[in-house]
């Protein structure tokens, strides 16, 4: 026993210094000896993404070929495989390849896994990182226990079109706050660095601009300036890539005639050499091949040349490169060093996942059972649901709803609906079925209790001109003490090819609101969208209004929080709109942070020659930064450090807020600034800052906010990033519209 314990430790001894050089390799040398190994085939096979059989989010290619290449370490990820059953099945024939390269499974978890969250947009309501930031963590741990280790998400496009159906994916209308949102985000799904076990590799798309496709149609052209995309669509990038993103995705769409997926400027230039970016870059589904359809190049060969030379590293079901790369290289078209420098880039994020330590380190089944049923995710997904609903009208204080009364009717299309309440992009997960999503009906039964009655009627469809259902609706409305109508659209009405030229409230909805109105029992309206619709009947006659948005698999219970509020044990309303709420769909494009001209429009009394519509109001219906509360705020006291600003040293400002209301609440208070004159024209408002203040009925607080050179500049004509002296308006305001305080100061030379 002595004898074999001393060879035992002897061979450790003489093995120590190999373990201890293994692990002194860095993961570049790793990649890097791996690299080397790699036949031109193979290198390639890791720039080739595959979709897996089982779902589809783009239009298919059929192959039945998938395993073989698999085989023959021709693939390096799949996309929408689910489960770890499935992921093992498909790691296991990776396993069985020359090199033993380990897959990536890539899924679009937007907003949750099997516990499924607010719509992006919705949540972007919040303006609260932390709970943004936990949402994406909880998907995180329960998609990264089910097998996936990359999320394409999340979607950081700035849109001011809610004609666009991905409008529903992203942050709205303005760059600061999506910039936030953003690095919240990315954060969340990476958890503290990849490689552990509930971390999934965030994929910041679409880069760039696709949320200013011409018209609001999907996959549309792009066209503007440098200046414009600089300012507005591409901070919120550079926060993604500030928070570490891991991956960004290309964009459908071409930005000024050339096709993002094939755009040197937004790739090498910006993307991997200013903001030296050491991730990778994924193509859209099939956005490769689709430059041939753009007018750009003629065939695939001439697509994956544009494409790899422009920085697109992997390709996402368009078989380009696999096809075409080969050739390139033999026609001394690329560069060996090009592939290689998209291989390492893959291979360095499988290497810090630690996939090559253990490839199966994302498929333990009992982890995935254990994430899958966390009551813990239940609780977070309810309380970001609350936080996401804004509240637009609350006439007479209808809301919140007494817990005194006895009656309640609850009317609409979607009060029992379930699986709608998840809106678009959700996950389907295998083995679970709807069940366990709490519908609108189950979460007023669960808060107003078994000795109260709720009564029932569905009214009409949400799409169609059948009034048959109107009269048991107006019944049912006669024997309640309030009504409670439950309208909006379809979850598939908005989301990517879900692009609408008419946004108004569809079907006979609104007119099932005319006959209850008409019963004179009051009436609380919930508007169950993906986008901002039109709904101006709706939004000047019901006396109370909830914009409840999709708000996932605890929506029920979370609208019960809020119409009870806190006296039931729920919530205050706090949210406020990231983006604005046309009157009509010819008031598009409209958002706060426009440019003034020459006949600027101020108000609706005088629209004559101004720039204005003759039939129309300037504002829209509801502005950025909207939302009421059920208690009242008070801002005062307004003070600078002083008037006369250097470069260098920020001016330190405070405000008081009081709560003059009867509840205790939170209110979102907005810093905008006004740069009243430039070298280029300025927007007449700019987010620069918020802070969300809770506060006791009764309680004040002093806030303070620092206003610094980086608050000040702008892209000038010549794209340099400049504070110019000058004055400036500085503003705070419960909403871009509803300014309370304000002062001006001097930036000088």
């Amino acid at each position: 026993m002595k004898i074999f314990f001393s060879s035992f430790l002897t061979v450790l001894i003489f093995l120590q210094p190999i373990f201890s050089a293994a692990q002194r390799k860095t993961v570049d040398q790793r990649v890097d000896s791996v690299l080397r190994l790699m036949t031109l085939e193979e290198k390639i096979g890791q720039l080739n993404q595959y979709n897996d059989d089982w779902n589809a989010t783009g239009p298919v290619t059929l192959d039945s070929t998938k395993k073989e290449q698999v085989l023959q370490g021709q693939v390096g990820s799949l996309l929408n495989c689910v489960g770890t059953l499935r992921t093992r099945t498909w790691q296991n024939i990776a396993m069985q390849s020359r090199l033993k390269i380990p897959l990536l499974f890539g899924q679009d978890v937007i907003h949750g896994y099997k516990t499924t969250f607010p719509i992006p947009l919705a949540e972007a309501c919040s303006w609260d990182m932390d709970a943004i930031q936990l949402s994406a963590r909880t998907a995180a741990t329960e998609a990264s226990a089910s097998g996936i280790n990359w999320t394409f998400a999340p979607m950081v496009d700035i849109a001011r079109d809610p004609r666009w159906g991905r409008v529903m994916e992203g942050a709205g209308e303005d760059p600061y706050l999506g910039s936030k949102i953003a690095y919240a985000r990315v954060k969340g799904f990476q958890g503290n660095k990849l490689g552990e076990v509930n971390s999934l590799m965030a994929c910041a798309k679409h880069y760039a601009a696709y949320g200013a496709a011409i018209g609001g149609r999907d996959y549309n052209s792009v066209d503007m300036s440098d200046r414009l995309l600089w300012e507005v669509y591409l901070p919120p990038f550079k926060a993604a890539v500030e928070a570490g993103a891991a991956t960004f995705m290309n964009s459908f769409n071409d930005i000024n005639g050339v096709p993002a997926t094939g755009n040197k400027y937004l790739q090498r230039d910006i993307l991997k050499g200013k903001w030296n970016f050491k991730g990778f870059v994924v193509s859209d589904w099939g956005s490769i091949g689709e430059m041939i359809n753009h007018g750009n190049v003629k065939n695939e060969y001439e697509a994956a040349l544009s494409a790899i030379t422009a920085g697109s590293d992997m390709d996402m079901e368009s078989r380009c490169y696999k096809n075409s790369l080969p050739q390139l290289i033999k026609d001394k078209k690329i560069s060996a060093a090009l592939i290689d420098d998209a291989v390492k880039r893959i291979l360095r994020k499988k290497f810090e996942l630690g996939l090559f330590d253990d490839p199966y380190k994302f498929c333990n089944a009992e982890r995935e059972q254990a994430a899958l049923n966390d009551p813990a995710h239940t609780k977070i997904a309810r309380e970001m649901a609350a936080k996401s609903i804004v509240l637009l009208k609350n006439e007479n204080e209808l809301l919140p709803l007494s817990k005194n009364i006895k009656t309640i009717a609850f009317i609409g299309p979607l009060v029992k609906a379930k699986k709608q309440n998840k809106g678009f992009w959700d996950v389907e997960v295998p083995g679970v079925d709807s069940n366990f999503i709490v519908s609108q009906w189950e979460g007023l039964q669960n808060k107003f209790g078994s000795n109260s009655n709720l009564l029932y009627a569905k009214g009409c469809d949400i799409e169609g001109d059948d009034k048959s259902g109107f009269a048991e609706a107006v019944n049912v409305a006669m024997q309640a003490d309030v009504v409670i109508l439950s309208i909006g659209e379809r979850r598939d009405m908005s989301g990517e090819a879900k692009s609408r030229s008419n946004i108004n409230i569809p079907g006979v909805q609104e007119d099932l609101l005319k006959e209850l109105l008409a019963t004179g029992k009051p009436v609380v309206v919930l508007i169950n969208a993906g986008r901002p619709l039109v709904f101006n009947y709706t939004a000047e006659h019901a006396p109370a209004i909830l914009y409840t948005w999709w708000l996932g698999s605890e929506a029920g219970n979370a609208i019960a929080d809020v119409l009870f509020g806190p006296a039931l044990g729920g919530i205050n309303p706090s949210a406020k709109l990231p983006i604005s709420f046309p009157r009509s769909v010819g008031q598009i494009p409209v958002y706060y942070s426009h440019f003034n001209t020459g006949r600027p429009a101020t108000d609706d009394s005088n629209r004559n020659y101004n720039s204005s519509y003759n039939d129309l109001s300037i504002f829209p219906k509801y502005e950025f930064g909207y939302g009421l509360s059920y208690t009242s705020f008070q801002y005062s006291d307004l003070t600078l450090s002083k008037k006369k600003m250097k470069v260098n040293e920020p001016i330190e400002v405070s405000l008081r807020i009081t709560n003059t209301g009867k509840y205790d609440g939170e209110e979102i208070v907005q810093l905008y600034l006004r740069d009243k004159v430039g070298s280029i024209v300025r927007p007449v408002q700019e987010l620069k800052d918020f802070a969300k203040v809770k506060l006791r009925s009764g309680e004040s607080k002093t806030i303070r906010f620092t206003i610094d050179k980086e608050k000040l500049s702008f892209y000038n004509q010549q794209l340099q990033w400049v504070a110019e002296p000058g004055d400036f308006d500085l503003m705070f305001g419960a909403s871009s519209r509803d300014i309370r305080v304000k002062d001006s100061f001097e930036l000088l030379n």
